[in-house]
């Protein structure tokens, strides 16, 4: 973290520091252990030729993983470890971003959602058993919560086979642990590393331990895996943010000029930082009485701790009519919009002129607000977990024909979010002063620059009433502005069981080899409960008395001044205070207590106005509250096929999944403050999916695939709801269910063909089409403006909200309103089903050599390969719903663009993406350079202009490097995000009008691991 550390952690009833301790202590015995699959894949390798050279590392597991997917009868992609406990990357997304068609998403640099083939609705299993997640969604467990270091290998299916539980629309990601009874040798792993953080100036540890044996009893052979870790990260990102979203018009005022223009409307420079703290542990257990019969057992344990110490300093009320007319601005850039995809055609949209330079004075010196206003916040909001899946069956092969699995499961993961967040006003002691009644704050002068793609912007030093040093340190000149307290939880589990049946019917039939049948009972539930109090300190009469800094200065603490480390900024705020975001989140009942004995005192001190209510504990939002139930009842058929056709060698499986869901959604009956009842809402649906899957070998070493299956999308468990939840910013939308949404349903068409033309070697090409009916899609709608003549905004303070939206009754009404205080109608969104079809259509590509063959000839060089891989993918259909495109401050209307609308678009899909890996892998030396790459895509973020945000083009570069210092010792260090890449955010189009930047750490990983 940039200071401080968090140490508050709450433990599962596992015992994760004996687990830990009991296996770092023992020393590293080199298994030959495989799973199944990689019999299979040892196999397929075989085939390639009697020439074929054993290799191990990277390249051994680049061979057993090419040769699970040559060998499978579906789309399969799959990543193999190459030892105990070392998958390519740390962060199991990142492991990810090697597959062809995935990319990722991060937060503060780190990967922590996957999407697949464009979309994040997939499903995560581990071991074939599904997971929940810690929110709303129904992908499944965080890849935020589990290390890579406990995973053997992983497995994405891109086309379902009818034995595949449903729930994808991109594919299916299972993570698989060592299995026991696969075993040759006792197991005994350990390895220990440290992470270094460049801008959150920070050296953590990660530490993680195997513990396996097998045994040959009087009672058959049983087999146990144990695994172990513990990791703390400290990540930052650095996201300067500037707002221009308002337009000043020829002749409007002393900055006016000869033409529109976007101007100034909002700064922040904002300093993302989260620290994780995971405890994690893995047991499998296995029994074979005999040849026939198997039992087994498996656990994943997972409690994280994610803390926040993110913190904003941002400049407001640069909309302030005598704020316009003090701003300055020297030059300008000329935006083009580019165009919507309208209605009735594309809408170019033009250009304009955007403000990029310039100074912004202090308004209001007679007889208004006094603008613009500093405030520095702290937030808090913390994410605190405990994770748990469980699996019991038995594979017992009932006869020569008959072989039957059966397996009872079990997925939980509660969570609590607690926060402490404030905000202070900065009181510039230079000036005009703020005064009972007229303003509660006052201003600042500030000089900006954002030229050449940097939002930098900072005190304007040449102004008179310029801060010094001193008086922006000093407590005395801040005053509390505001508290958000929470303590919501969530509380998610699915409890499962199936029952699974192969009939080998290869004497019937010798084209159809078996017939595989099941059932699988499934009932997931997802209670959320919030508890907040949030108070805002702004109306310039009622909150005269809040109290200033230097009363509560213990739990003061001064702001990072390294906001220019990543870029070397000239303009930022380096000099602030904040109130201790880590004690906050440590002991927020302490930091409570020292801001009521500073109310207090404060009232104790006052001589005019009324006091200020002290501050309370959160209480429970009635309205929050939601719980989802959820039954499915599911069977399938399927026959698999193996033979010839026209001389060509063919295998492949047909089958169809039918399912029958009921959902009820329950939620509070508000009136007046007060629950009055409870609302149940039901419903049910059934889907029939069909799924084929064909594998032909027209020659030798290439086969060509094809598929079709069906699929679903269930709804996330918040947009079901009827009930929501408020936060404290006026132009922050609540989110509003829709108990009526349907699921959506998808087919998938996949062709491929692959060329394993040598050892560990691959080129394939591949086409897929995704046909998706009832799409999800968020819909907002913005409270009207109701601008005065000046262009200021004057938002509706009506609970009623008679010009749309939604009245929020905590919101702090800032520059929304000319009357101070809290309640306003804010933005209302939603999310419904889209009429018509969406498609997907893409291709990928893929590439794969290593020169090992070449040994006799090249010698030293014969260690490098290389892996590359391709996708492109666009969106298309006929399903047309539109966005409008103004926003509250209505620029297009404003430009000659009213009425404009621009069509839903699916987040989060890049047109293209590429991944490269140049590798080496010889004498003992394992080295790795990867570099990844997708374009801009459309965020899930708060729009701009009424529509969403775009994240532009992205790079990131990561590299390792192992030695064997001796057979049982190894070192090696990784680099993640070593160029620094940073994350842009556009608004209306891509590389339009810069938004944000994310300016990410780069992070450096050093460590042992031992073997005997």
């Amino acid at each position: 973290m940039i200071r401080g550390s968090l140490v508050r952690v709450t433990r599962g009833n596992i015992n994760f520091a004996a687990l830990l301790s009991t296996t770092a202590m023992a020393v590293l015995a080199v298994p030959a252990f495989a799973q199944d699959t990689a019999t299979q894949d040892a196999n397929a390798a075989e085939d390639v030729g009697d020439d074929a050279i054993v290799v191990t590392g990277i390249r051994s597991s680049l061979a057993t993983a090419l040769g699970e997917k040559r060998s499978s009868d579906n789309i399969v992609e799959v990543i193999q470890a190459e030892d105990i406990g070392k998958l390519p990357d740390q962060n199991l997304a990142e492991v990810l971003e090697n597959v062809t068609g995935v990319q990722i998403t991060r937060q503060a640099g780190v990967g922590n959602a996957v999407q697949i083939r464009g979309t994040d609705a997939n499903r995560t299993e581990i071991n074939g058993v599904s997971t929940v997640g810690s929110g709303a969604g129904r992908s499944g467990i965080s890849f935020e919560d589990l290390p890579a270091a406990l995973i053997a290998s992983v497995e994405v299916t891109k086309v379902p086979t009818a034995q595949t539980i449903e729930g994808s629309v991109g594919g299916t990601i299972n993570l698989r642990t060592i299995r026991p009874l696969d075993l040759d040798d006792p197991l005994i792993a350990a390895r220990a590393q440290m992470e270094n953080s460049d801008l959150a100036k920070s050296t953590l540890p990660r530490l993680s331990a195997t513990l396996g044996n097998r045994w040959d009893t009087g009672i058959g052979e049983i087999g146990i895996v144990v695994s172990g870790s513990y990791a703390r990260q400290d990540v930052a990102a650095f996201k300067p943010r500037v707002d221009r979203d308002a337009v000043v018009l020829p002749g409007s005022g002393p900055s006016a000029e000869a033409f529109p223009f976007l101007r100034i409307q909002f700064f922040q420079q904002g300093l993302e930082n989260y620290e994780y703290e995971t405890y994690n542990g893995t047991a499998a257990l296995e029994w074979k009485p005999n040849d026939d019969l198997k039992f087994y057992f498996d656990a994943t344990l997972n409690n994280q701790t994610r803390g926040q110490e993110s913190h904003r300093v941002q400049i407001s009320g640069t909309a302030t009519p005598s704020v316009v007319d003090a701003t300055d601005n020297t030059a300008f850039e000329t935006i083009d919009w580019g165009t919507l995809d309208g209605p009735d055609g594309p809408i170019d949209l033009g250009s304009v002129d955007a403000t990029v330079a310039g100074t912004i004075g202090i308004g209001g010196t007679t007889g208004t607000v006094i603008d613009p206003n500093m405030r520095t916040s702290s937030d808090t909001g913390a994410r605190v977990t405990k994770s748990r899946v469980f699996d019991l069956g038995s594979d017992w092969q009932v006869t020569d024909k008959l072989r039957m699995r059966a397996e009872v499961s079990l997925s939980t993961s509660k969570s609590d979010f607690p926060n402490f967040s404030t905000t202070l006003d900065f009181i510039n002691p230079n000036g005009p002063q703020p005064a009972i009644g007229r303003s509660i704050d006052n201003g600042v002068p500030l000089e900006f620059d954002l030229r050449n793609g940097t939002l930098q912007f900072g005190i304007d030093q040449a102004s008179p009433f310029a801060p010094t040093t001193a008086q922006l340190l000093d407590p005395a000149n801040y005053q509390l502005q505001q508290v958000a307290q929470g303590a919501n939880s969530t509380d998610n589990q699915e409890r499962a069981a199936r029952l699974d049946f192969s009939y080998d019917t290869t004497d019937l039939n010798p084209f159809v080899t078996s017939i595989d049948f099941g059932y699988r009972w499934n009932r997931t539930s997802a209670e959320n409960n919030e508890f907040s109090r949030n108070v805002s300190l702004t109306n310039t009469t009622t909150a005269w008395n809040r109290p200033s800094g230097d009363l509560f200065s213990d739990i003061l603490i001064p702001g990072p001044s390294n906001f220019n480390a990543a870029d070397g900024r000239r303009l930022y705020f380096s000099d602030f205070l904040l109130i201790d975001g880590g004690r906050a989140f440590d002991d927020p009942a302490k930091v409570l207590e020292s801001l009521n004995a500073a109310i207090d005192a404060s009232n104790a001190a006052a001589t005019q106005g009324p006091p200020v209510a002290p501050l309370t504990t959160p209480t429970e939002s009635f309205s929050g509250f939601f719980k989802i139930k959820e039954t499915t009842n599911a069977a399938y058929f399927q026959a698999n096929m193996e033979g010839e056709i026209a001389g060509m060698p063919v295998r492949g499986n047909a089958g169809v999944r039918w399912l029958h869901t009921s959902l009820s959604s329950t939620g509070n009956n508000i009136a007046n403050g007060a629950v009055t009842g409870q609302t149940v809402a039901k419903s049910s649906y059934n889907f029939l999916l069909p799924r084929f899957n064909l594998v032909i070998e027209p020659a030798d070493k290439f086969l060509v695939r094809a598929g079709i299956a069906r699929d679903i999308r269930r709804p996330n468990f918040d947009t079901l709801s009827t009930s929501f939840s408020f936060g404290t910013g006026a132009n922050t939308p609540v989110a509003v269910g829709n108990p009526d949404l349907v699921p959506e349903a998808v087919w998938s068409f996949d062709l491929s063909g692959e060329y394993y033309f040598a050892p560990s070697s691959l080129i394939s090409i591949g086409f897929f089409h995704k046909s998706r009916t009832n799409l999800f899609a968020q819909r907002q709608e913005d409270p009207a403006p109701n601008l005065d003549a000046n262009g200021n905004l004057n938002i509706s303070i009506d609970p009623a909200c008679p010009g749309g939206g939604i009245y929020n009754p905590i919101a702090n009404r800032n520059i929304n309103n000319p009357i101070q205080g809290v309640g306003i109608c804010v933005p209302r969104s939603s999310t419904f089903n889209v009429p018509g079809t969406t498609t997907q259509t893409g291709v990928e590509v893929a590439f794969q050599h290593d020169l090992s063959a070449w040994e006799d000839v090249l010698g030293f060089a014969s260690g490098f390969g290389f892996i590359g891989n391709f996708t492109y993918q666009k969106a298309g259909g006929s399903a047309r719903e539109y966005r409008t495109a103004d926003g509250p401050r209505t620029v297009f209307t404003q430009l000659g663009y009213p009425d404009s609308q621009d069509l839903i678009s699916l987040t989060n899909l890049s047109k293209y993406a590429y991944n490269t890996t140049l590798f080496y892998d010889k004498y003992g030396l394992n080295a790795r350079l990867r570099y990844t790459w997708r374009s801009s895509y459309v965020s899930n973020d708060p729009f701009f202009f009424g529509l969403p945000l775009i994240n532009g083009a992205r790079g990131q570069l990561n590299a390792s490097i192992n030695y064997d210092i001796t057979e049982n010792i190894n070192v090696g260090v990784e680099g993640i995000n070593l160029l620094r890449g940073d994350q842009n955010q556009y608004c209306v189009n891509n590389k339009a009008l810069l938004c944000f930047q994310g300016l990410t750490d780069r992070r450096i990983t050093a460590g042992l691991s031992v073997k005997f």
